[in-house]
C-alpha cells in the first residue's frame, strides 16, 4: 500500500464514521417524533431564547409524566417560564402549553389520522436534513480527494477509485436514512 492510498483510506474512514453519526442524528430525530405519548424526547433538544442565547430545554428545565399523555415541564429558574413556553408554542408539535406560573404542561390529544399525517410530514422533512447531510460530508470529502490530486499526492485513477468507493459509501447510509424513515412512518401510521 502506497501512502496514497493510506491517505486516501483514512480520509474515507474519517468520512464513514461523520457519514454514521449524522445517519445517527437522524434516528434521534426520529425518536423525537412520539405517536401519541408524552415523551421528553419530543421536546428536550427544543432551543429556548434564554437570555439571548440559543439553550437546548433541558438545560433549562426538567421534564415528568405524570400520565401518558402529559408531560410535565419543570424549568429550573422560574424567570425562563414564559421563555420556554415561547419556544414550545412556536415548535412544531402542534400542541399549547399551559403555564400555572411554575410549571409548563403539555396535554397530547390522541392521534387523529391528519395529526398522524402532520407528523409522517415532520418525519419526512428531517428524514431529508439527514440525507443532505450526508451528501454535504460526500462533498467535503470529495473536496480533499481532489486537493490531494492537484497537489500531486493522487493520481487520477486513484481518484476515480476513491470517488467510486465514496458514492458506495453515501448510497448505503442515505438508504440507511430511508429505511429508519420507513420503520417510524409505518409506526407512525399504525392505528
Amino acid at each position: 500500500m502506497s501512502d496514497a492510498d493510506d491517505l486516501v483510506q483514512a480520509g474515507l474512514e474519517e468520512c464513514r464514521e461523520k457519514m454514521r453519526k449524522a445517519v445517527e442524528h437522524a434516528r434521534a430525530d426520529f425518536a423525537s417524533v412520539r405517536t401519541g405519548r408524552a415523551s421528553p424526547a419530543l421536546v428536550e433538544k427544543l432551543k429556548v431564547d434564554y437570555y439571548g442565547s440559543e439553550v437546548p430545554l433541558q438545560q433549562l428545565a426538567g421534564f415528568s409524566i405524570p400520565e401518558p399523555r402529559i408531560l410535565v415541564v419543570s424549568p429550573y429558574d422560574k424567570g425562563s417560564l414564559k421563555a420556554i413556553e415561547k419556544a414550545l408554542s412556536a415548535s412544531d408539535l402542534g400542541i399549547n402549553p399551559s403555564n400555572d406560573g411554575s410549571v409548563i404542561r403539555l396535554v397530547f390529544p390522541e392521534l387523529t389520522t391528519e395529526r398522524r399525517g402532520d407528523l409522517v410530514k415532520v418525519v419526512h422533512k428531517r428524514a431529508e436534513e439527514g440525507r443532505v447531510a450526508v451528501r454535504n460530508i460526500r462533498r467535503a470529502t470529495r473536496h480533499e480527494l481532489e486537493a490531494l490530486e492537484k497537489e500531486g499526492d493522487l493520481s487520477s485513477d486513484e481518484l476515480e477509485r476513491a470517488e467510486k468507493e465514496l458514492d458506495k459509501m453515501t448510497h448505503e447510509l442515505v438508504a440507511e436514512v430511508d429505511r429508519l424513515l420507513g420503520a417510524k412512518e409505518k409506526e407512525l401510521l399504525e392505528l
